[in-house]
């Protein structure tokens, strides 16, 4: 398949030397790949997971992407040589699109590290604005320096999809968009996209630039994306790049009430896991549980499935840590969910928001008016959790909450401090100021 849309440049093959343009060398290599394993597969009497692909602007993208943010250590302690097989692994199945960030540690090099025996029939994507800390950078200076930083990590001399990672309210759009044209027309750059926007701000970037795609939370139980990014997406005729598409692993089925994640894992923490979301989540993931059953499929392939079924999706982001799981992702594409499941899957998914709102409206207002956990934990996950649900519920901006926020969240490291639980309260201070509940 035609992974990327080059100039031309030089490539060598059996009985042919000389300049070829860059998508028809990806695509007799991955022509030749695919009945090489097919050809192999059949004879050793194996199975094939072979992806298949969506195509926007020029671009062909796998139905399921790679991403490398369990790198970061966000859950935890990873196993570095197992990651690289997922992704030699990956780029065997025909998983062509790999996704990383300047924030998430080591990721850039380890992917570059792993990939450069195939990098150029590969689509490699990685994010600038934020590399350590809570503030977004995205001045001229910061993005130049990042990208140049991204490079060398990577081991290449350009970045297919160069991504705003955040919002960066001290610099105008107009700069950041004219900072990426240029990148583009010195071919460091092939395209870009923009993702963890205020809908406002994401409005300006399309008005403004070339955006190629937006990048989005997007699964069954996180679906606030089908409300308010895919709708603009396909209003500016931009790809939907969707992350968490098995909402962190919440729609395998594996976790049970007061589930003990490890130690670093951003899970313990994260609104999803929390109330009435967890308890949510658990009814919608046993109900994919049922479809996939009848389908013969796991949860994860209907889970995966339901994403690429939503309009604008271009591309689903995993994260197996396993081959296992790799496959088993991989084996989502191709497959469609039927018509007759999607509507039964509607009407139940708009009856649990209806549920879901008023315990969670519920929540907000016991959080705001009694006294924190003394335990400094347990309060740092309650503001956490109250301030992501009034900005989901249209109660309170974004823009509004995101300086207490940042403020908030640069507590999660030194939650066993002194001094924590009274810098806490001063943040739930803050909060009795900022959010008003409507009345029902």
């Amino acid at each position: 398949m035609i992974t990327r849309n080059r100039a031309l440049d030089n490539a060598t093959f059996s009985g042919y030397d000389g300049r070829m343009p860059g998508p028809h060398r990806a695509l007799l290599r991955r022509v030749m790949k695919i009945y090489l394993l097919s050809s192999f597969s059949s004879a050793a009497g194996l199975e094939v997971y072979l992806v298949q692909y969506r195509e926007h602007r020029g671009f062909q993208l796998p139905e399921v992407g790679i991403g490398c943010y369990g790198l970061s250590g966000a859950y935890g302690k990873k196993d570095i040589g197992a990651f690289k097989q997922v992704i030699r692994r990956a780029y065997a199945l025909g998983v062509t699109f790999f996704d990383t960030a300047e924030a998430y540690g080591d990721a850039e090099r380890i992917l570059g590290e792993t990939a450069e025996p195939f990098r150029d029939d590969i689509l490699i994507a990685t994010k600038v604005g934020v590399r350590k800390g809570l503030t977004p950078d995205l001045s001229a200076e910061y993005v130049n320096s990042a990208r140049e930083r991204s490079l060398k990590q990577l081991g290449t001399d350009y970045i297919d999809l160069y991504q705003v990672h955040f919002d960066d309210p001290e610099t105008q759009v107009d700069a950041t968009v004219e900072t990426l044209d240029k990148l583009v027309e010195k071919g460091k750059v092939q395209t870009y996209e923009i993702g963890h926007l205020p809908m406002e701000r994401a409005e300006e970037y399309f008005s403004k630039g070339n955006v190629f795609s937006m990048r989005m939370e997007l699964s069954a139980v996180a679906r606030d994306a089908c409300k308010t990014v895919l709708p603009l997406c396909l209003k500016h005729h931009a790809a939907a790049i969707a992350f968490s598409t098995t909402g962190r692993g919440l729609m395998t089925g594996r976790f049970a009430e007061n589930h003990q994640f490890g130690a670093g894992d951003i899970r313990a923490v994260d609104p999803l896991f929390q109330r009435e979301r967890f308890s949510s989540g658990m009814k919608i993931a046993e109900a994919f549980a049922n479809i996939a059953r009848r389908h013969e499929k796991t949860s994860v392939q209907t889970a995966i499935a339901w994403v690429l079924a939503q309009p604008g999706v271009l591309c689903a982001l995993t994260g197996p840590t396993t081959i296992s799981h790799l496959e088993e992702n991989v084996s989502a594409s191709g497959w469609r969910f039927p018509a007759e499941d999607l509507e039964q899957l509607a009407i139940l998914l708009e009856q649990e928001d209806a549920w879901l709102r008023k315990k969670q409206i519920f929540s907000v207002m016991q959080i705001l008016s009694d006294p924190l956990p003394a335990e400094a934990h347990a309060a740092f996950t309650d503001l956490v959790y109250m301030i992501e649900t009034v900005i989901l519920l249209g109660i309170v901006s974004e823009t509004t909450l995101l300086p207490t926020f940042q403020t908030l969240f640069a507590l999660r490291d030194s939650l066993a401090g002194e001094r924590v639980n009274a810098d806490l309260a001063k943040i739930h201070c803050q909060l009795r100021k900022l959010i008003d509940i409507p009345p029902p």
